[in-house]
């Protein structure tokens, strides 16, 4: 039974197939009369049964499981698009997460944060590790730069005994809460709980508030709200923000910080010309 549009992820995989080179995958180019891996080599790859690939990409047989599916998904050596999408297929779902650690931004994301020049903004990983922002954000929240990479963190500086941000925030209990049932999520659905439990370690032995927050176990999404901060040099400042996830980049969320007022916005460059004169 050949594949058709009743067998999508059928057709799928022999497309993809099709489209392999031998050569990537240390195959011989001698003796091949159609294009790409043959149904052997894949199955062979992935452990299972040649038949049983056959039956797959006709369709015959049931569904697979997402054990299978990882599994061809690694001998096709597919991207994480192309892996989410051969779930989605043949299960009706994604796959669970797998954590990677963060590699960075690229210059294309960097560019898209300077150009916020009045909306502080800043991409986080899922351990909330703040790995590229702008000069807003810079000036109103942080002045990462000057930080170590490690203690770009945004629980290590929200948590720390001598802490600006618990001045700065207008109700740090509630904010607070907020912030640490927002990490949970965060990191259970990136499937990052092994390796936050350094760092949950680390606050819970720097700052009690943190270890009875965390206690709690309450999680939040970290989608959209306002933020109120208050400023020595401008007094208090109000924010919408909003959480964007990076295409194609799972392991990075951005979050962009827009001043309500036109008062607010001309206290954000306040603070962007004051960081300008100590450097």
């Amino acid at each position: 039974m050949p594949a058709t549009t009743e067998n999508p992820l059928g057709a799928y995989l022999k497309d993809r197939r099709a489209k392999l080179d031998p050569a990537s995958f240390g195959l011989p180019l001698k003796r091949r009369r159609t294009p790409g891996l043959r149904r052997e080599e894949i199955a062979q790859r992935a452990n299972v049964s040649a038949t049983w690939y056959t039956w797959l990409e006709q369709g015959r047989g049931g569904a697979p499981s997402a054990d299978v599916l990882d599994r061809i998904a690694r001998a096709m050596m597919l991207t994480d698009v192309e892996r989410e999408h051969i779930f989605l297929l043949g299960l009706g779902r994604p796959p669970e997460v797998r954590y990677r650690a963060p590699e960075g931004v690229t210059p294309r994301l960097q560019r898209v944060l300077d150009l916020l020049k009045t909306s502080p903004a800043f991409v986080k990983t899922p351990t909330w590790d703040v790995v590229a922002w702008n000069e807003a954000a810079a000036s109103v929240f942080t002045d990462y730069e000057t930080l170590p990479p490690q203690q770009r963190n945004i629980l290590r500086l929200f948590f720390r005994a001598d802490s600006r941000h618990r001045t700065a925030q207008k109700d740090w209990e509630q904010i607070a809460r907020f912030v640490v049932a927002a990490f949970r999520a965060d990191t259970v659905r990136a499937g990052a709980v092994h390796e936050i439990q350094a760092l949950v370690s680390e606050l819970c032995a720097m700052s009690p508030d943190f270890a009875r927050m965390w206690r709690d176990n309450d999680v939040r999404t970290h989608s959209d709200g306002t933020k109120h901060l208050h400023n020595p040099l401008t007094g208090p400042i109000a924010m919408e923000y909003s959480a964007f996830a990076v295409e194609g980049r799972p392991d990075l969320g951005m979050v962009v910080y827009n001043p309500m007022t036109p008062a607010d916005v001309e206290k954000v460059k306040t603070l962007i010309k004051a960081r300008r004169k100590k450097r």
